[in-house]
């Protein structure tokens, strides 16, 4: 592939107190092996010295440019308005979030496999997620899949390779048809839109590790991990796109699969006596879906798990001692 002929990839980083992690992240845009991109970094406001950080690169890289938001933006409305700044001319966008970062060959990997196969909107790969390989599951042989296979399968919970958006390579003309990329709502619209972008073209996928994650707590999956959003993120799925994707008979053995766990879970969390903000968001959402939780139903879970556990008084006593040493470190 020669220079001339290669298509221009629109680059975005949306950033608000990324400054800790922002170097390693424009680093690797720097020293991508594919050449034709240019780069976007969205300062959402930050009060820490990422707005520094990007306008000393961007003065040293005449490919990189630097929007200062007027004023803070909620974080979807940010990642759309950092989308509208892609060149009208380039042909993929390529997310990376301001604490993760991209492999050398991700951009010529991804667009190889895009420019080879036109049917494939959206392409993913292999993620390193702190110290572990992650977003596996489609066979090596798979490096095409029809969008409706993939989207099937991860509703049914046999696979996830969606990630987050810096895992991901999108076309460019899909994400100026939509407006308004993201939807405003909720925690996981980035799989939202694959879920919509993939009902009608095929999704590709580089079998090689090529994006990096960055889990820590002063990211927003803190907040996902901590109260769970990925249950009722995977109901949401179910609830919003599961009769496109699946049968009846499908749909409701999941949903009721996941309902049943959903209730376990929350019975699981009587035991940790988790705060105000975690059942807030949990009766929100199950409400928001048409699902409220019901004290019945939360009650006959709570009787499964504790006897559950009784049956088993090893996993009692790892409970006791883990609260035990909680209480001993708020006391210390």
């Amino acid at each position: 592939m020669t220079e001339p002929c290669q298509p221009l990839v629109s680059v975005v980083t949306p950033v608000y107190n990324g400054a800790k992690y922002l170097p390693q992240c424009i680093e690797s845009v720097l020293v991508q092996t594919y050449p034709n991109w240019e780069y976007w970094i969205v300062n959402n406001r930050s009060t820490d010295e990422s707005l520094r950080i990007a306008r000393e690169y961007e003065r040293k890289d005449p490919r990189i440019r630097v929007h200062d938001n007027p004023q803070h933006l909620p974080m979807l409305q940010n990642f759309n308005a950092a989308l509208r700044r892609i060149a009208p001319y380039a042909k993929y966008c390529k997310i990376v979030h301001a604490d993760d970062w991209l492999m050398p060959e991700c951009l010529e990997r991804m667009v190889a496999l895009a420019e080879e196969h036109p049917s494939v909107a959206i392409v993913g790969a292999y993620r390193l997620e702190e110290n572990r390989v992650t977003l596996d599951g489609l066979s090596y042989a798979s490096h095409v899949v029809p969008g409706k296979e993939v989207c099937r399968a991860t509703l049914l919970g046999e696979l996830y390779v969606f990630g987050a958006p810096s895992n991901l390579l999108l076309r460019a003309d899909i994400i100026r048809r939509r407006g308004e990329f993201y939807g405003l709502e909720g925690l996981h619209a980035d799989t939202d839109v694959c879920y919509e972008i993939l009902r009608d073209s095929d999704f590709g996928f580089v079998h090689q590790v090529l994006t990096f994650t960055r889990r820590h707590n002063e990211a927003a999956t803190a907040f996902s991990r901590r109260v769970n959003t990925y249950l009722s993120g995977s109901l949401g799925g179910l609830v919003k796109y599961g009769h496109f994707y699946l049968s009846d008979d499908e749909y409701q053995r999941r949903f009721r699969q996941l309902m049943a766990n959903y209730y376990r879970f929350l019975a699981a969390a009587l035991f940790r006596r988790e705060g105000k903000d975690f059942w807030q968001y949990h009766r929100e959402q199950l409400s928001t879906l048409g699902h409220p939780i019901r004290r019945f139903r939360l009650l006959r879970a709570w009787i499964s798990v504790t006897a559950e556990r009784l049956l088993h008084p090893a996993r009692v006593f790892r409970f006791l001692r883990s609260r035990a040493r909680k209480v001993t470190y708020s006391n210390a």
